[in-house]
């Protein structure tokens, strides 16, 4: 079926072919038109950011908690530099989204904000197609949309400006994606990794961001070998409510599962690249058989090399173990018989002491943990506050839980936080923020959380300092003077942009905090009070 219509129009009808209801970006020359035709030639829904890279971070957390492919769109030059963070966190995050980009026209190479936007993209690790002429536009926009869900990494559609207003037949033109599970373990490697695991006195199971889907296969394995099971911070809260869960594996367990991680003869890995934080730069490896199961071919060995690697999918492979562990009636290992999981899952306890006008951190995410709505969607911005949270704020399911820190960067929480909230309606989201990470991002977005009327429940770490660097001139015996800053009021910047924010300097303040969430109508902001010299240290 084919009609004719304007190059722009075509983009905009392609994105509503591929099922793309909810678009994120911000308008220019290149892209306007097709904005508007997307709104209201598509009925489509338009989400205006304030900056070009917090359209590309909405369109990333909107994917992760949806399930489907995030779409985002930008004009040429600068707008697209704009995005090159936000860019590389999607890739480093394995996470599907198209960002329709215009391009300068074809035909003024010398264009004030021309760029070679191909070579932009490449530094990023992002993808790059090309809308090659005006009537490939349906191939093009379809390639897009394959390659974000097979490679699993934003993909960037150049359209080049002068394109817009040229006629076009409009075809529909979308592509199937191949998604069934890859890959069913057999062979040599199988018969040594099921060895492995069959004479483990103390095994345990680790599932990563890769094994999500996988949750019910891996529990039946776990309760077969009576093996305790733990998850990386990607997988947080996929086994929520199990007996035998011991959190998360790694640098942010308790002190006593690290101990037992230590204890253990067999790791049982499904859907991680095990780097350097789950197993504390290899520390928590040594001594142990390692088996690693993924279907991606570069996440084996990457971060150490296992003893035995299955490239296979992670469901598939739990049950071809399990069946083989039947039929050879191999006994159950009796580890779980020894664990206190109370013991084994409690973070140390804040002591509620803090410095005059501040409140103590610890304490106060405990208090935070009690009294946020349960059914959440967790967001976490960059910095030194968040591996605390990360301990002791839980979230209902992996795919409530937005990690913003695959590039190390901070300053992406609140964007995302909106982009999350638009794919979980009814739900609320709550977002925790450094004062760093809020000044470089957060100002620039909250309004727009605002006036989308959402669910938002921000929590900003304020020490006044750049915490990280912060502790590092202490250790060096230095002055830390330089990371130390007199911000304004963030509480009274969100009720200024249209929230409702609070400053809590006391445990009496941080209760009355608590007790107005009860009655928010609006984006809320509690602003944490806190003494950089208390913070703790962060567990990487």
């Amino acid at each position: 079926m084919s009609s004719k219509m304007h190059f722009y129009q075509s983009v905009a009808r392609a994105a509503c072919d591929h099922g793309v209801d909810t678009m994120f970006g911000l308008m220019g020359d290149a892209n306007l038109f097709m904005v508007d035709s997307f709104v209201r030639d598509c009925g489509g829904r338009f989400v205006p950011a304030a900056h070009e890279g917090s359209s590309v971070l909405m369109a990333l957390a909107y994917s992760h908690v949806a399930g489907k492919v995030g779409v985002a769109t930008v004009t040429h030059g600068p707008a697209l530099t704009n995005c090159v963070t936000a860019l590389t966190e999607g890739v480093r995050g394995h996470i599907p989204m198209v960002l329709l980009a215009g391009d300068t026209p074809v035909a003024n190479p010398r264009h004030l904000q021309g760029i070679d936007q191909r070579e932009l993209v490449k530094a990023t690790g992002a993808g790059f197609e090309q809308v090659r002429a005006p009537d490939t536009v349906g191939k093009d926009v379809a390639r897009a949309f394959y390659r974000a869900q097979v490679e699993r990494r934003p993909i960037v559609l150049n359209m080049p400006a002068d394109f817009m207003w040229q006629e076009v037949e409009h075809q529909v033109e979308v592509l199937s994606v191949f998604t069934a599970p890859g890959g069913v373990a057999e062979g040599g490697i199988l018969d040594e990794a099921i060895g492995m695991i069959a004479s483990a006195r103390r095994p345990l199971i680790l599932a990563g961001g890769g094994a999500v889907a996988a949750r019910d296969q891996l529990i039946r394995l776990a309760d077969r070998l009576e093996a305790p099971i733990a998850t990386t911070l990607k997988a947080k809260g996929l086994f929520n409510g199990h007996p035998y869960n011991i959190d998360i594996f790694g640098t942010l367990s308790t002190p006593a599962a690290y101990d037992l991680i230590a204890q253990s003869d067999c790791i049982v890995c499904f859907g991680t690249g095990l780097h350097d934080f789950t197993t504390d730069r290899g520390k928590l490896m040594k001594g142990k058989r390692i088996v690693q199961v993924d279907i991606e071919p570069t996440a084996i060995g990457g971060g150490l090399h296992p003893d035995a690697a299955l490239l296979a999918d992670a469901g598939l492979t739990a049950e071809t173990i399990l069946y083989w562990l039947d039929q050879a009636e191999i006994p159950a290992s009796g580890f779980t018989s020894e664990l206190d999981i109370g013991v084994l899952t409690a973070h140390p306890a804040g002591t509620g002491k803090a410095a005059d006008g501040c409140v103590n951190y610890v304490h106060a995410l405990e208090r935070l943990e009690q009294a946020l709505p349960k059914d959440r969607v967790l967001v976490t911005d960059g910095g030194r506050f968040m591996t605390e949270v990360w301990c002791r704020i839980s979230a209902p399911d992996p795919k409530s839980f937005v990690v913003t820190a695959n590039f190390g960067s901070i300053g992406l929480g609140l964007q995302e936080a909106i982009g999350a909230g638009l794919a979980a309606p009814g739900r609320p989201v709550v977002l925790f923020s450094g004062d760093g990470g809020f000044m470089m991002g957060g100002i620039n977005e909250f309004n727009t959380a605002v006036r989308l009327g959402l669910d938002l429940i921000v929590i900003v770490a304020n020490d006044s300092a750049y915490g990280a660097e912060h502790i590092q001139f202490l250790d060096r015996k230095m002055d830390p003077s330089l990371t130390e800053f007199h911000w304004p009021s963030f509480a009274g910047i969100a009720t200024s942009l249209g929230g409702q924010g609070i400053e809590v300097h006391s445990e009496a303040e941080l209760e009355t905090a608590l007790a107005a969430l009860e009655t928010r109508d609006r984006p809320v902001l509690i602003e944490l009070r806190l003494d950089p010299h208390d913070v703790p240290r962060m567990r990487i």
